[in-house]
């Protein structure tokens, strides 16, 4: 994508009712909204695009054909907020299921709005109803979807792993949004990852307050950033665990140069790694050695 994204946060109705806020669904999310809108404003020079977003909902169930209204009728209240709100594109991610995605993208459609339809898949490497990820990115594309791909689970490794297949298979614009954490063959999705070096975690497993010692530097999410543009993976990001640092490398990987360039690590002048010219020998020539 030529222009750069600002996403509105998202969060789903039935996660809401889950914790007793169902009520501020919809404020939460026209705020949201109406900050990425402001911005947009404010930095007007940059090309900015606002996105609205929709995700799984938990509650589509292939033999309960009644589950199909429900998503739906989630998925069209969504949507409408983010045309009222004048977004530039909608985001259907995080979504397990071909069956659900291909319901968030009529409600996509039917608002008249461009789709960008991402699978988050599982350690099995299929969706959660079989089809392998090009194969189901590519009914996507054939049902109308403007760009598809993955996002969240899998770090960029994993992730990295599956976009092959589904470049192969599309002939539309490919997305890959991993999360930011070292995930591996053997947990190749960070919602199941043990960290071997600590035998503390309760349970075992790392996700979610336990990942530290998982993740990934800005230069690892550089590399990914790199490889995507190499392999013509051309609508690029970070999911869960995003921070701004990592954001900001990948930018630079792809030759940006982003506002928060001017933040840029300088370490010319530190007193034992530096290159300035007023540094003391005494302390850069033993920098290795501390």
């Amino acid at each position: 994508m030529s222009k750069n994204l600002i996403e509105r946060l998202n969060d789903g109705p039935v996660l809401c009712a889950e914790i007793g806020k169902e009520h501020l669904l919809q404020p939460l999310q026209k705020n949201a909204l109406q900050i990425a809108k402001d911005s947009r404003e404010e930095f007007k020079d940059l090309d900015l695009m606002v996105c609205g977003d929709v995700a799984n909902t938990n509650v589509w169930d292939p033999n309960d054909k009644q589950t199909d209204l429900e998503c739906q009728k989630m998925f069209e209240e969504q949507v409408a907020w983010a045309k009222e709100a004048g977004v530039d594109f909608v985001i259907a991610e995080t979504i397990t299921w071909l069956g659900e995605l291909k319901i968030a993208l009529k409600a996509i459609q039917d608002a008249g709005l461009i789709a960008v339809c991402n699978f988050s898949i599982k350690r099995d490497e299929v969706t959660r109803d079989g089809y392998t990820p090009g194969d189901a990115c590519k009914i996507l594309e054939d049902n109308g979807a403007d760009v598809v791909g993955l996002n969240c689970f899998r770090g960029p490794k994993m992730t990295m792993k599956l976009l092959p297949e589904i470049r192969e298979k599309v002939s539309c614009h490919v997305a890959a949004l991993p999360v930011p954490y070292r995930t591996t063959e053997k947990d190749p999705g960070f919602l199941n990852q043990t960290d071997e070096g600590c035998d503390c975690i309760p349970g075992g497993n790392a996700f979610p307050v336990a990942l530290d010692n998982l993740y990934c530097n800005r230069f690892e999410m550089g590399e990914f950033a790199k490889e995507c543009a190499e392999k013509k993976i051309n609508f690029i990001g970070i999911c869960c665990g995003a921070e701004p640092h990592h954001v900001r490398e990948m930018a630079v990987a792809l030759g940006r140069k982003p506002i928060a360039y001017k933040y840029y690590p300088d370490m010319s002048k530190h007193y034992a790694h530096g290159t300035d010219s007023s540094l003391k020998h005494l302390n850069t020539d033993v920098a290795k050695s501390l």
